[in-house]
């Protein structure tokens, strides 16, 4: 039998410093290692950056917990804070409450003396003169109704609440109808969601007066950007995972039948045969000939959302690292690569026009950890804990030649993705349904110079928690699982070199199948409910 070496949490293992003195590593998600806690204080510390962009917001006679009033980021953080917040609903609850009788949702709660709700036209924005704020959707953005089919799932995951997601459904089918059939938002020739021409997801246009015009005018030069077109396909797969819980089998294979479609779609008119164009323009020239080269952020979220087989998510993993090896930026992570001499009134490497954000690296490395790329999910990880040793921080974007911080968002957004990658990319622990009752288990610590460590991961709110401990040995390798879960789905990678000879599951030998994935060794099984699951491979 393969034992642990070392109870976690220690101060100090082996004569060397490996856990802090009051334990503010024990965070969720948290890590305990043998070796050191750096990996643990930097989880500790994106858990703190995300929980500063916390606030209320107090309007309509009702009190809204969120993660900056902005529900973009509010939703992209909460990838990380689903596991600590107990407040998980009021912001999001309010902004599905606001839904138009046309579809469409509002994304931000502002003071009325900063003017975003002049940028937009009557239709955009709800004015609440006793509480002096103002709600306010942006017109040209296209990602705010998949944002919410996100949020509620997240929602939903953390929380098990089966009621609110069968009252919330019919709003959420109705943003995704919204998105998909009103003339500003659909191109029906092409079949893809279109938006004004825009760096990826942002929200202003290439011409410098668009700064304080975010409406969609008649006329306005359109073009189709692939991170919108991923969203609502994800979005779409969500409805129809929703809808078969629920017993609607027909609604189910519909949404299907629309998010394949819409896939094939993107594939047609956007996939350039290595990664997704940024933007294909509609009837107009854009700023330049480049697009076609032009690698935007949005490429690494549409591997995380399932638009990409294999070997389309290497093919873009592979341009990052190609990129990595010609680039004067300091890093890969890029907002757009090459950017544009101007935009709007920002120069080249200014802002999300090329600055480096880590919003990118969390999502790349998700999809390293994912695809056959584990070192290489584990290198990103390692680069940036050495950033925020230097920092302090993770800031919202860098500069690329020096890695100066930017400002101009919210610190919470990239370090809720870092968070997100370590915790369903390195730890491999993602929650197939929710309160982790079906859990896909794909630890792939051994990338990483640990050999033995202790993740614990789980849902503050619903009290439920799954807690890893790991040991590397020359004979093999142990994990013992305590959980929730009814069915474990294990997906376990090897070390390099590494073969499973037999597997045991609780002292009782079982089969597993061995995968490769590209050149990576795994093993894969399945297990039942067991409150206590103990997984030992030998070599």
């Amino acid at each position: 039998m393969i034992e642990f070496k070392n109870p976690l949490p220690r101060m100090c293992a082996d004569g060397k410093i490996c856990g802090t003195y009051n334990n503010e590593e024990m965070v969720l998600p948290c890590i305990l290692t043998t070796k050191d806690s750096r990996l643990g204080e930097f989880l500790h510390r994106l858990n703190n950056i995300v929980h500063d962009d916390r606030r209320l917001v107090f309007v309509d006679g009702r009190v809204l917990g969120c993660s900056n009033n902005w529900i973009r980021d509010h939703v992209h953080e909460m990838s990380a804070f689903k596991h600590w917040e107990h407040d998980l609903r009021s912001f999001l609850q309010f902004i599905l409450d606001t839904q138009t009788e046309e579809g469409f949702y509002f994304e931000l709660i502002k003071q009325l003396d900063d003017d975003h709700w002049s940028f937009v036209g009557p239709a955009c924005r709800v004015i609440y003169p006793e509480d002096n704020v103002a709600l306010v959707r942006l017109e040209l953005e296209a990602d705010i109704e998949y944002l919410i089919v996100e949020g509620a799932v997240q929602y939903y995951r953390a929380t098990g609440d089966e009621q609110w997601l069968r009252r919330t459904l019919p709003g959420l089918e109705k943003g995704i109808e919204y998105i998909t059939s009103s003339p500003k938002r659909w191109n029906e020739k092409l079949g893809l969601v279109m938006r004004p021409f825009t760096i990826d997801t942002w929200d202003f246009v290439s011409d410098e007066g668009g700064a304080r015009d975010r409406r969609i005018h008649d006329g306005e030069k359109m073009s189709v950007m692939h991170g919108d077109n991923s969203g609502v396909y994800r979005a779409m797969l969500d409805l129809a995972h929703i809808n078969e819980r629920f017993g609607n089998a027909a609604k189910a294979d519909e949404w299907r039948q629309r998010a394949a479609a819409l896939r094939e779609k993107m594939f047609r008119h956007l996939w350039n045969g290595r990664f997704f164009i940024h933007q294909l323009h509609l009837g107009h020239g854009g700023s330049d000939d480049m697009e076609g080269r032009r690698l935007s952020l949005s490429n690494a979220y549409d591997i995380n959302r399932g638009v990409t087989d294999l070997a389309q998510s290497r093919a873009i993993i592979e341009e990052y690292r190609e990129r990595r090896e010609k680039t004067d930026a300091f890093a890969e992570w890029f907002s757009i690569d090459p950017p544009y001499k101007r935009f709007s009134k920002y120069a080249a490497g200014e802002y999300v026009n090329g600055a480096i954000s880590p919003f990118t690296a969390g999502e790349l490395a998700k999809a390293a950890f994912r695809n056959g790329y584990e070192a290489y999910g584990w290198d990103i990880i390692s680069r940036f804990i050495k950033l925020t040793e230097r920092d302090k921080n993770v800031y919202f974007l860098y500069s690329p030649k020096d890695a100066t911080p930017q400002g101009g968002g919210p610190c919470g957004w990239g370090a809720a993705a870092l968070l997100s990658a370590v915790d369903e990319g390195l730890a491999g622990i993602e929650d197939a349904d929710c309160l982790y009752r079906e859990i896909d288990f794909s630890p792939r610590f051994v990338v990483t110079p640990y050999t033995e460590l202790r993740y614990i991961t789980g849902y503050e709110v619903s009290g439920k928690y799954v807690d890893v401990r790991w040991i590397l040995t020359e004979e093999g390798m142990r994990f013992d699982v305590l959980s929730p879960a009814e069915k474990i789905r294990a997906h376990i990678m090897l070390p390099d070199g590494k073969s499973c000879k037999e597997l045991y599951v609780n002292g009782r030998k079982e089969k597993f199948a061995p995968v490769r994935i590209a050149g990576s060794s795994y093993i894969d099984f399945a297990i039942g409910r067991m409150e206590k699951a103990v997984f030992e491979i030998v070599f």
